[in-house]
């Protein structure tokens, strides 16, 4: 018998918890509902869990600040983040923690189900990774471990971040086209994951911003492109 996707929700808002929670386990999920992000923190490594539904705006411990703590734990569980807040700031705030989605309350449940689905694709359906790592100029990125090695230095990368790392590499002094990523890595091109993908691109350039022969550019209208004097695999 297959086993069922476990879910870790933490939602402050009884009614829609209970709702949530009855409606994924009607669609064949399990799911562990806790009311406050504090009860989440606790409960969290009780569990094995393939993915977590947060809210952000709850008592004791809020959404961003659970999730970081989960990230320590466990830095490739996919997080939706749902909330009653609309700002831009706090969906970059979010992605920034290193979400894969985010949906603004109110929102039908069977939008939730998509994007859980979509998800859970790309998560269970990877291509196997790469065997040999990358030597990018100094340094040496494992697609299956998801590390980044300078030295003695080793990064670990979120899920996201080694995944879009990986497609700068497969196109390497050539253009990433913006588009493709966002549906190789997100399955959606729209404005969150746009910004979401903006983020990660930072993130990579501050990562790799210590060899000096190493550039992620913008290339305005199109994508992105990984400038690397030589790139062995």
């Amino acid at each position: 018998m297959e086993e069922k996707v476990r879910v870790f929700m933490c939602e402050d808002d009884e009614n829609l918890g209970m709702l949530l929670g009855e409606y994924l386990q009607a669609k064949g999920f399990a799911v562990d509902l806790f009311p406050d992000g504090e009860a989440g923190s606790k409960n969290f490594s009780k569990e094995k869990y393939d993915l977590c539904l947060l809210d952000v705006m709850m008592p004791q411990k809020d959404g961003f600040t659970l999730a970081q703590e989960i990230r320590t734990i466990n830095a490739e569980i996919p997080i939706i983040f749902l909330t009653a807040k609309t700002m831009k700031e706090d969906v970059v705030e979010g992605f920034k923690i290193g979400a894969d989605d985010y949906l603004t309350k109110p929102f039908s449940m069977e939008e939730l189900l998509l994007r859980i689905e979509a998800i859970l694709r790309r998560v269970n359906g990877k291509k196997p990774a790469k065997d040999v790592p990358y030597q990018i100029g100094k340094f040496v990125f494992d697609v299956q471990k998801q590390t980044l090695t300078k030295g003695e230095t080793v990064v670990k990368l979120t899920t996201k971040e080694s995944e879009l790392l990986n497609l700068l590499c497969e196109n390497v002094n050539q253009v990433l086209e913006r588009n493709y990523a966002l549906k190789k890595i997100w399955g959606v091109v729209d404005y969150f994951n746009a910004r979401s993908m903006d983020v990660y691109i930072t993130k990579l350039r501050k990562l790799l911003k210590e060899d000096p022969d190493l550039e992620i550019m913008n290339i305005h209208g199109k994508g992105y492109k990984l400038i690397a004097p030589l790139l062995a695999k």
